[in-house]
């Protein structure tokens, strides 16, 4: 099942926890138990204002509820205390919230881009706090990373929840207005279309067109078209991110209510933006989480699109857990460029080797041309 656009901001049930505690992180799902039930006994509150709601959890039986990063007045908080909950505040003058509840959205990491630049947004912001704290050997600084990673990695299961996710990986100079972008675009758009969920690294490049494709899905064919001339004007995030992103948003405006689909980038690699066709924006602080979670969730298979370092790096972690079948069943891999990776990077030749006479042998392709990845998929799928 796809996700829909308006899911990473809209209520949803409370979710299950172990022992049958419930997960609250909207202020319409808090509204609702309390008003059904008067207690919030067991709960997990994660980052909702709730400075207005001061007498409706005075009145609550909080015992074992745990607020995280909740805005409360300090009665609020005094009564919750009293009642047997936990209560961890919010951290002031921080650019980020280490315990939010949902994914980030383009709208949210690029607010300011119009006024300010991209040095005034939410995403440029966290990324310097990053740099200013992560040599400087701060435990505290340490565990609000830790605790927002995790909290991301919480609402990205909850959002891909049943969803065939096919993963693109390519790398982040492929310039807009270029063939093997249009490509890439395209291919997003197949498997949008073809009731898959698109997941890339959320970054420029080959990920940001898998994205754009996934958002083109649709409206008509001739959308992709234009869109693709309109954001040639701004090739690349070098040498100017604003005039970049602002290139995206004005086709986002052009062309509301994009399809949707998932980007997984991070902090770590801060010279590279998240794109804003990604509907819904999975960025983390450590790398290896990012890495390791984006394949893992790729359940329906991973299209490798021409790369250098990282596309190679991401080759084989895919391929140890197909190797071990850790994750189970192997899922498919999709080698695209035959002359890329048999003589430029010679990866196919090594992945090839390896699967040999194991349950991935059946499960790995190679294709020259992108427009070939989709059949492969399909092949390997039913195969």
């Amino acid at each position: 099942m796809q996700p829909t656009p308006a899911s990473a901001s809209a209520p949803r049930p409370s979710s299950q926890l172990p022992g049958g505690d419930r997960e609250i992180e909207s202020l319409e799902e808090f509204d609702a138990l309390v008003a059904a039930s008067g207690s919030l006994a067991g709960c997990r509150v994660q980052a909702i204002d709730l400075t207005a709601r001061t007498s409706a959890l005075r009145g609550c039986d909080a015992t074992g509820a745990v607020f995280l990063g909740c805005p409360m007045e300090q009665d609020a908080v005094d009564a919750m205390r009293t009642a047997g909950a936990l209560v961890f505040p919010p951290v002031p003058d921080l650019p980020f919230d280490p315990y939010r509840g949902l994914l980030y959205t383009p709208e949210g990491l690029f607010a300011g881009l119009s006024t300010g630049g991209y040095e005034a947004t939410p995403d440029a912001r966290a990324y310097a706090w990053f740099q200013e704290t992560k040599a400087d050997g701060d435990v505290f600084s340490s565990m609000l990373r830790a605790i927002h990673d995790d909290s991301i990695s919480d609402a990205l299961d909850e959002l891909l929840v049943s969803a065939r996710v096919v993963g693109v990986m390519g790398g982040h100079a492929m310039a807009r207005g270029t063939d093997e972008y249009e490509g890439a675009a395209r291919l997003g758009r197949s498997l949008a279309r073809s009731g898959y969920t698109v997941a890339t690294g959320g970054g420029p490049g080959a990920m940001e067109a898998a994205n754009l494709g996934a958002y083109a899905s649709v409206f008509r064919d001739e959308m992709l078209d234009e869109a693709l001339e309109l954001l040639a004007k701004a090739p690349s995030f070098t040498p100017s991110i604003t005039e970049w992103a602002r290139a995206a948003f004005d086709v986002r405006e052009r062309w509301p209510s994009g399809g949707a689909s998932v980007g997984i980038p991070t902090w770590f690699y801060g010279h590279e933006p998240p794109n804003a066709f990604a509907t819904h924006l999975a960025k983390y602080f450590a790398n290896a989480t990012r890495e390791d979670g984006l394949l893992a969730r790729s359940n329906a298979g991973v299209i490798f699109l021409p790369g250098a370092a990282g596309t190679l790096q991401e080759i084989f972690d895919a391929a140890t857990p197909n190797y071990y079948e850790s994750r189970g069943e192997p899922a498919p891999m999709i080698l695209v460029d035959e002359n890329h990776w048999t003589n430029h990077l010679p990866a196919w030749p090594l992945l090839r080797a390896l699967a040999r006479g194991r349950s991935m042998e059946p499960k790995i392709a190679l294709v020259d041309k992108v427009e070939e990845a989709p059949a492969a998929l399909a092949s390997l799928t039913t195969g």
